[in-house]
């Protein structure tokens, strides 16, 4: 078993495993930028060691600070949470090469399912339904190109192989456009991930998103903990996700479940994964997995009662996975909305001293934030400053839950996304359930 752990995140996620670890009996350790030396989990952590200044460069994303971090205090292992270095496979190789042990699935895992081309190939030969497009990379030749656009029908989606979070893809509608659709692309992706290669694949007109929870062991045992909707997003950032996905039947968990938990076996994963697809139509289409532990976890655990972090860190001590399919049966219904500090009209970040913070209670309601009245948000890192989480008996009374939580919480003294998330549990499209990925963003475009 684990016995002391290095945190290599910060804010909500890391407060999330640091709580994990003490219900494990793990020691933790926290690493830190000058900025976040008042954070929650610094204070709580066992031990916590400034890795750099503020910006992510020099701190939560400087591998040698953090390997040092770990052999100065004898850490045995380093759970990386999400964004930062949590999908960098050179991360984690250095942390098993270093003597550590890695809280995720193993580096040539990452590098699999992390490059979009690969993982196509390897959810083909697995059986996972895909997008139709290219079988590889984007030819250079332009004719080729034309030719392959045309076989695959327009409207078609160029894609960075390293792109993510909305960046590296442009939708081409016919061919006079393609060929500089393709060229701003790969300058695109050149520039932001390092990596230029292009694939392009048929542009689904009106998905919606739905993704599917997996765990998976050493010992050749895999589970699906259910399915979340995450189609309501702004700029392909998510911004509402619930589980279950409204409208998904016992039937298409069950027979998507069982495909995805025999590609878990194929690839020989490890940890804990998410299988994002597109679903229109009654269809599933694969896009990526998430190698990793995602922003919406709470709302698989509100609906199975399973700790998705707690089974991280048995599965990465080596435990053979306790939970059977057959002990996931979904319970009712459970939404989050993320608490972003921003303005809730402009989106612009709204960093700055949390002068009063009250969140709301009751039955089925969570909060996982690392604020507290008196905190400063800092104005360097990604603007989500927590998640409120709600559980009911059915969807009708989680929305009713959610709005009501909605309008208990208060934050005074910095701008947030909190009227934006009223509106959107109000709408009548959201209660109706089933949106498309693209409703919300013509919907603030029609009220601006």
């Amino acid at each position: 078993m684990i016995k002391k752990l290095l945190i290599a995140n910060r804010g909500e996620i890391a407060l999330r495993i640091l709580r994990a670890c003490r219900e494990l009996g793990i020691k933790t350790v926290a690493v830190h930028s000058t900025a976040d030396r008042d954070l929650k989990h610094v204070r709580l952590a066992d031990e916590s060691v400034c890795i750099g200044p503020p910006s992510s460069t020099d701190s939560y994303l400087n591998i040698p600070a953090i390997i040092s971090a770990a052999e100065v205090t004898n850490a045995d292992a380093i759970h990386p949470g999400y964004g930062f270095l949590s999908e960098n496979a050179d991360f984690a190789e250095r942390v098993e090469e270093s003597g550590f042990i890695f809280v995720g699935p193993t580096a040539a895992t990452i590098r699999l399912m992390g490059d979009k081309i690969s993982a196509k190939e390897a959810m083909i030969r697995t059986n996972v339904p895909c997008v139709p497009g290219s079988e590889g990379a984007i030819p250079d030749d332009g004719t080729e190109a034309k030719a392959m656009a045309e076989e695959i029908g327009y409207p078609v989606i160029i894609k960075a192989t390293g792109g993510g979070g909305g960046r590296g893809m442009r939708v081409v509608h016919d061919s006079a456009t393609l060929l500089d659709s393709i060229v701003l692309t790969k300058t695109e992706a050149r520039g932001a991930f390092g990596n230029d290669v292009l694939y392009m694949e048929k542009y689904l007109q009106t998905p919606r998103h739905i993704e599917f929870q997996v765990l998976s062991d050493t010992h050749g045992n895999a589970i699906h903990l259910c399915e979340r909707d995450c189609s309501m997003q702004r700029r392909n950032q998510k911004v509402v996700e619930e589980a279950p996905a409204p409208g998904i039947t016992p039937e298409q968990r069950a027979r998507m479940g069982k495909i995805l938990t025999d590609a878990c076996t194929d690839i020989g994963y490890r940890g804990a994964g998410t299988f994002e697809f597109l679903y229109e139509n009654d269809e599933f289409y694969f896009i990526e997995m998430n190698t990793r532990l995602q922003v919406e976890h709470p709302v698989t655990e509100m609906i199975t009662g399973v700790d998705l972090v707690k089974q991280q860190l048995l599965i990465a001590s080596g435990e053979v996975l306790q939970i059977k399919q057959e002990d996931i049966i979904p319970k009712g219904h459970s939404i989050e909305c993320r608490i972003n500090a921003e303005d809730p009209e402009t989106f612009m970040p709204s960093p700055g001293r949390i002068d009063r913070f009250h969140q709301p209670g009751g039955l089925g309601i969570r909060v996982d934030t690392h604020v507290y009245g008196g905190y400063s948000v800092p104005p360097y890192y990604d603007s989500m400053i927590g998640k409120l989480i709600v559980h009911g008996e059915d969807r009708e009374t989680a929305i009713a839950r959610m709005t009501g939580a909605l309008d208990e919480m208060f934050i005074e003294g910095i701008k947030t996304n909190i009227p934006l998330q009223r509106r959107i549990l109000t709408d009548e499209a959201f209660i109706a359930g089933g949106a498309n990925i693209h409703y919300l963003e013509k919907k603030l475009e029609k009220e601006r």
